[in-house]
């Protein structure tokens, strides 16, 4: 008789979702602990790990030949070691498409309307009036056509935008996307938006690619956001660009040093929104990686390929 699949879980869970894991692979014995380091001796007999391990853990864990990721980029998860390993990674991307899609359009009409000068009015408890644009009729540039960004492609036009994308297979149109750039169109892309969001990977290709050539290509009237990764910025451009008047301003989720120190110069920057990468930090992100999850554990028991397996090279 086959030995049965054994899984490390880690994590907190409601008993329905351990129910709903546990229904989705019957045939496998699944182990649930709070984090790695409770599992003990158990990393020596499984063959799966829903969670990050470091190198002792992935030394120690000889059997294993998959590893999912609860976050939707697997940066923490591509150690040295694992990128070596044989080990198939996975990840719960997509998992945060529709909050983070939510989260930009939000940034995009509190940046266009000025809600900050409300917000000041308001601690003044004064009454202050003044005109302000729409987003009917204004062009969105997406640097990232992945789930979040496809997501955001579909809620923009709801709000009567143009929507252009820039993505490393433009070949590959997305719905509500009117026009596709190429990674060669940077700057022209960058000049047709009136908002540039970023929803791209941090991979050896997209650090640092807005740098001051970058942001002196956008339009003075343009917003930038970035909702997926720090560090796709050059901070230094971005804050000479911020208060030199090259762009209007940012709304900022994902920072390239997190938490955002105290003492950094965007948290006083008036043209600035700073979130602490929260955008999909909903309840709804964290069921859908549990049911990503337990449907690549059903898979894998089975047999069958798995659902976003990370390319470990391109890492994503």
């Amino acid at each position: 008789m086959p030995a049965r699949t054994s899984v490390l879980v880690t994590g907190n869970f409601s008993d329905a979702n351990m129910q709903l894991m546990r229904d989705a692979a019957p045939a496998a014995d699944l182990h649930f602990v709070g984090k790695v380091a409770d599992a003990g001796n158990l990393l020596e007999e499984v063959d799966a790990v829903a969670g990050t391990l470091k190198a002792p853990d992935l030394a120690k864990a000889s059997k294993l030949k998959w590893v999912h990721s609860w976050a939707a980029g697997p940066d923490n998860d591509l150690i040295p070691e694992m990128m070596v390993s044989p080990v198939v990674l996975t990840s719960s991307v997509g998992n945060g498409a529709i909050p983070l899609a939510e989260h930009s359009i939000g940034l995009m009409i509190m940046l266009n309307r000025d809600f900050p000068r409300w917000m000041r009015a308001q601690a003044d408890k004064r009454w202050e009036r003044f005109t302000h644009p729409e987003l009917k009729g204004l062009t969105l540039g997406i640097f990232g056509l992945g789930n979040s960004g496809s997501d955001l492609a579909l809620k923009a036009k709801a709000f009567h935008m143009r929507v252009v994308g820039l993505r490393r297979r433009p070949e590959l149109s997305v719905p509500g996307v009117d026009m596709m750039y190429t990674i060669a169109q940077f700057h022209d892309f960058l000049a047709e938006s009136d908002f540039v969001v970023v929803t791209a990977p941090a991979t050896a290709e997209t650090t640092g690619i807005f740098d001051e050539a970058a942001f002196r290509a956008m339009k003075k009237t343009a917003y930038w956001i970035c909702i997926s990764r720090g560090g796709i910025a050059d901070d230094a451009a971005l804050l000479k660009a911020l208060r030199e008047g090259w762009i209007a301003g940012a709304g900022i989720d994902a920072h390239s040093i997190e938490p955002l120190p105290s003492d950094s110069p965007f948290w006083d920057l008036p043209n600035v929104i700073i979130t602490p990468h929260n955008g999909a930090t909903t309840f709804g992100t964290a069921q859908r990686s549990v049911e990503i999850f337990a449907d690549n554990l059903k898979r894998f028991v089975d047999g069958e390929p798995l659902r976003n397996v990370v390319d470990k090279q391109a890492g994503y």
